[in-house]
Formats: C-alpha cells, structure tokens, sequence
C-alpha cells in the first residue's frame, strides 16, 4: 500500500512561489502516472496536473497553466508542484496521488498541505 505525505504549503503573497513536495512510502512509483489535485474552500477536488511515465508535466487546468509545473523523482519515489505568480484562488488544500481524472484509481490520500495566498 503506498502511503502519500504533502510538504512545502505554507501562507504567502499573491505574486509568490511555493515548491510542493510529495513523499510516497511503499513500491515504487516508476510505473504510474502521478497528479497533484486541490481542494479550494467550498469546492470539489479537483486534478491539477500530472506527471506521465517519462516525467513530462501536463496541466489540466486553464486556470494554472503557465505558472505550474509538475516533476518527479523516481530514485526518491517523490513527486513535486512548483507554483509561480500565486493568486487568491489558488488558495486550497494540496493532495498528490496516482493520476486519475475520473477519482476511481487512486491509493488513500495523505494529509494535503495547505496553500494559503493573500493579497
């Protein structure tokens, strides 16, 4: 079973960064696709991004492109969400797990961290 630990949220600017980290205990990741996914104030989890197999960072939402990237470490089975140019509504708790658009593949989710932004 493979056990998810989020690190790196944290309370900044609008305009700032943060480096999300994903730590993942249990066999190695190398043969799936992995996603960051957020749950915003009053709203539905949502998938992010993910990273492919060859670690390739695709974004699924308008919203982020551009400021987000995805990568991944299989030699440290890790996963990370670098964040550029924050917004108010990026203000959500982060999760990473497989990547699933449709939630019916995924292992138990870790903790989050939590992204606050304020202008």
């Amino acid at each position: 079973q493979v056990q998810l630990v989020e690190s790196g949220g944290g309370s900044v600017r609008a305009g700032e960064s943060l480096r999300l980290s994903c730590a993942a205990a249990g066999p190695p990741l190398n043969d799936y696709q992995l996603g960051w996914y957020r749950r915003r104030p009053g709203k539905e989890r949502e998938l992010v991004a993910r990273a492919n197999i060859r670690g390739e960072s695709i974004i699924l939402l308008d919203a982020v492109k551009g400021r987000f990237t995805v990568s991944r470490d299989n030699a440290k089975n890790a996963l990370y969400l670098e964040m550029n140019n924050l917004n108010l509504d990026d203000t959500a708790e982060y999760y990473c797990n497989r990547a699933s658009p449709f939630f019916d593949i995924l292992w138990p989710w870790g903790r989050g961290t939590q992204v606050t932004v304020s202008s």
